[in-house]
């Protein structure tokens, strides 16, 4: 009999909590973008992409997955 092999990788990405250093609000992003995420509170730039994973200017408060 043959083994079957997953042709699809598993995604390696994440998800991220991260707090605005300006007004402290807390929301929860891609660890892969590929636009400039801003907070939804005070509109300062909380990431950018950094080819792969995101370059995060706030704090980041907890990993998910």
């Amino acid at each position: 009999m043959r083994k079957t092999t997953n042709l699809v990788k598993m995604p390696t990405s994440k998800f991220a909590r991260i707090m605005c250093r300006k007004c402290r609000n807390e929301q929860v992003i891609f660890t892969k973008i590929a636009t400039v995420v801003v907070c939804q509170k005070c509109g300062e730039e909380i990431a950018r992409p950094g080819g792969g994973e995101a370059i995060v200017h706030g704090k980041v408060l907890e990993i998910f997955g």
